[in-house]
């Protein structure tokens, strides 16, 4: 081979090396290179904090002003484990700061406190928890997507309160107004504070969406004695709840007074309407309310004032919190003849069934429905890929309504 070959072919050997080094190069800087935050697209995004009218802030300050509140107030969508996870999240940020704590959560009647008492003790195991609690009963949500909580408040001691009130209650305010229930039956439950006009004007539009209409006039106003009526059932949910709260920031005996934490859904916090407002007039005004807020909801919702910060969050309901049993997707309380529904969730099969608010379900499959099991008993028996036909009552006619429960996806 000539000299010219032999160096034409170390040449070509040296430029083959080159790119073969190249290539690895970029192989490995791509394999190590941290990847970029994502760019933010949204108002909230993902894993941010913002402060609403203000702009992005961090977990630091946000947590640094929440620990110097009497109530700190987490909301949520029930149903989104991502909800429950920036709860769980936030809830041991606050607790290694100040560690004399207090949680109360909506979850729980006020009845059930023993067996929340018994949990922080240690006496109780999960499903005996569950059961003692009435679990299925009353909340008849996935309890995995709460567990997390529960588990840390008695890993760490913290006493658990329960805030809410028999549905029953609710629903005698709502018909015959706060004093037209007799005072022992009102469960301690103070009268609630006026509604802002804010306040009345934000549930207005929502309360339209019922197909709620005058019969005289064909047309829905802040005056009419059903809608008041409707946000007295809403003020004494807060109330009762705000009434709690307060008792565990005031009442404790230990010098240093605990930090309350309250667990409840988003809508009794948005805006500081609800139980923000009830807690205002008991005379606890240092008040932090801290949202998720889903990477898919309108930025026009992100107003000053809906929230002292929120938390980015993704929308959906994660696969590995499926319920273990069938689910309606709906809440409901006893009354009118049969189970009266009170709230349909976004994306259940109960929206799908184009079931409504103010429904009375009177039978499921044949079943009368006489008693709150009866309809968890129904749907839990109900097999995935199966119709469940259900008798309701609207407006004072009575259809069938049918379910249509999803196949398993194997």
């Amino acid at each position: 081979m000539t000299n010219f070959n032999v160096n034409r072919c170390s040449r070509i050997i040296s430029v083959i090396v080159l790119l073969l080094s190249l290539c690895v190069n970029a192989a490995l800087a791509n394999a190590i290179t941290p990847a970029k935050k994502p760019v933010p697209k949204d108002c909230v995004p993902l894993g941010d904090w913002v402060v609403p009218g203000l702009g992005k802030t961090s977990q630091q300050k946000i947590i640094a002003r929440a620990v110097k509140a009497s109530v700190v107030l987490l909301g949520e969508t029930h149903v989104n484990a991502d909800h429950h996870r920036w709860q769980l999240q936030t809830l041991v940020a606050l607790h290694a700061v100040r560690p004399n704590m207090v949680i109360g959560f909506e979850m729980f009647p006020r009845r059930v406190q023993a067996a929340l008492d018994k949990w922080i003790a240690g006496e109780l195991g999960e499903k005996e928890f569950l059961r003692a609690a009435e679990w299925d009963r009353v909340w008849n949500t996935d309890a995995n997507l709460y567990l997390p909580l529960f588990h840390f408040a008695r890993m760490n001691r913290i006493p658990m309160v329960a805030l809410n009130i028999e549905t029953k209650l609710r629903h005698q305010v709502a018909e015959k107004g706060f004093y037209g229930v007799p005072l022992e039956e009102r469960e301690g439950v103070t009268r609630p504070a006026e509604p802002s006009q804010a306040y009345m004007d934000f549930l207005l539009p929502i309360y339209k969406q019922h197909d709620r209409k005058d019969k005289k006039t064909g047309e829905i106003t802040q005056d009419d004695p059903d809608f008041r009526r409707f946000i007295g059932g809403q003020q004494l949910w807060d109330r009762a709840m705000a009434q709690i709260l307060q008792q565990a920031a005031t009442e404790s005996t230990d010098p240093e007074k605990p930090l309350v934490v309250g667990v409840m859904g988003a809508g009794h916090v948005l805006h500081g309407f609800g139980v923000t407002h009830q807690l205002h007039d008991l005379g606890i005004q240092n008040v932090i309310a801290l949202l998720p807020w889903d990477s898919s909801k309108s930025c026009k919702q992100l107003v000053k004032g809906v929230a002292d910060a929120v938390f980015g969050v993704l929308p959906h309901v994660s696969e590995s919190f499926r319920p273990q049993f069938q689910r309606l997707g709906i809440r409901y309380e006893m009354g009118r003849g049969g189970a009266v529904v009170l709230q349909v969730e976004k994306n259940s099969i109960a929206e799908t069934s184009e079931f409504m608010a103010s429904d009375v379900i009177l039978e499921m499959a044949g079943v009368p429905i006489r008693a709150t099991e009866d309809v968890i008993n129904v749907v839990k028996r109900q097999a995935p890929g199966t119709w469940l036909p259900i008798k309701i009552k609207r407006d004072g006619i009575e259809m069938l309504v049918i379910a249509k429960f999803p196949a398993l996806n194997l």
